[in-house]
């Protein structure tokens, strides 16, 4: 790791990232050192963790003796970084609020009229805001305000604080509680949103939020937090159970325009369909280069709901696993083509973190999504096995 030194909320300075890795910004790696004068000006220090480098302005300082040097020029005084640090973890929540509304007016006095209080009132408790953040959060106009980059920030923080509190809220009057449910976007909409009704009067007072990823999550999971995931094994932590859900068996299927029920398909008859294809690039794995020649030609999707959704409107042949479409099936909006003859080894997974109440919301949750696996027996064990990889 490499320190530099820099003035606080210096415009233009970032550490930028070597060899694909993410982008670090420097201001939020601060720290305070050698203490603060009597003056209330303090220094601090900024770091590039990692393989990282310091930019200036756009401009990347390629060689580490250059970095130091020009990270020198950028060292000054911070006035006050110490105060504004301790007054930050009491920030007002009343001028919070205030300032959420005068962003949707952009106005102190349409949000002073929607508050019911005084223009004065809101100039006050913005200025507090601002004084207590460090940083101005609206540029003052002739016709209103308008927010700053900072500002606009804050807003999207504000805004999403105050949607959890107002579901918090709405629960806490349904005599709800809240589980937060990690999964990717196709197993959202072909397994979860079917049975979603099922799971509401089956479980009547746990809420389901869903927070929706493309790729998988890269953190310990909190206390009312389940996640879902394909293909890969989680990461095992203290703390955090794991449950194999399903074999990933692959099936191929179409809509019953492209086949009749009674009329069999091998697998070659099955290739001169057109082929639908997501991003986990099955057909390409399957029957090799070759499909980008198949008789019926290829469709290329992002997703596997997607695949399934061209699927069912007749458009070719999708493969996926079959949890993914077992509604289809049962219902005839999908035939079954074709079934993979030995298993992939790959498996859907579910986690979650170690819960005190066998009875809470996050093991109600987790012992409905096993039933609906047919794993009823597993799910009535919570609490007395669990704690390291169940098959």
């Amino acid at each position: 790791m490499t320190r530099f030194a820099f003035q606080f909320l210096q415009r233009g300075v970032r550490c930028l990232p070597r060899f694909g890795m993410g982008e670090q910004q420097v201001r939020y790696r601060l720290q305070v050192v050698h203490g603060c004068r009597s003056n209330g000006h303090c220094h601090a220090v900024a770091s590039c963790f990692g393989l990282s480098l310091l930019s200036v302005n756009g401009k990347g300082l390629i060689a580490e003796r250059e970095a130091i040097d020009k990270a020198a020029k950028l060292y000054e005084p911070i006035e006050n970084l110490t105060a504004r640090a301790h007054m930050s973890r009491n920030i007002n929540l009343n001028a919070v609020r205030i300032f959420a509304v005068v962003a949707r007016h952009s106005s102190f006095q349409r949000a002073a009229e929607a508050l019911s209080i005084s223009h004065g009132a809101v100039s006050q408790r913005i200025k507090q805001l601002e004084g207590e953040l460090g940083v101005a959060l609206f540029e003052r106009q002739a016709r209103g305000v308008r927010l700053t980059e900072n500002g606009e920030r804050y807003q999207d923080a504000v805004d999403a604080a105050l949607s959890i509190l107002t579901t918090a809220n709405a629960n806490l009057e349904r005599g709800q509680s809240q589980v937060v449910l990690h999964l990717g976007p196709s197993f959202a909409s072909r397994w979860l949103m079917p049975r979603l009704k099922r799971f509401t009067r089956q479980v009547p007072h746990v809420a389901i939020t869903t927070e929706v990823h493309e790729g998988f999550l890269q953190r310990a999971l909190g206390r009312n937090e389940i996640a879902i995931w394909p293909d890969r094994t989680p990461q095992h932590a203290p703390g955090q159970h794991v449950e194999r859900l399903t074999a990933l068996q692959l099936v191929a299927v179409c809509s019953p325009q492209l086949r009749r029920p009674d009329s069999p398909m091998d697998f070659e008859a099955m290739l001169s369909l057109p082929l639908l294809q997501d991003a986990h690039r099955r057909w390409e794995r399957l029957i090799g280069p070759g499909a980008h020649q198949a008789k019926g030609g290829l469709l290329n999707f992002d997703r596997s709901a997607l695949a399934l959704d061209a699927a069912i409107n007749g458009h070719g042949v999708a493969i996926a696993p079959v949890h993914m479409m077992a509604d289809d099936l049962e219902s005839g909006r999908l035939l079954e083509i074709w079934r993979e003859p030995e298993s992939s080894g790959q498996h859907l997974f579910m986690s979650w973190a170690e819960q005190h109440r066998a009875d809470g919301p996050v093991n109600k949750t987790v012992n409905w999504i096993l039933a609906e696996f047919g794993l009823q027996e597993a799910g009535q064990l919570l609490g007395s096995r669990r704690g390291r990889w169940n098959d």
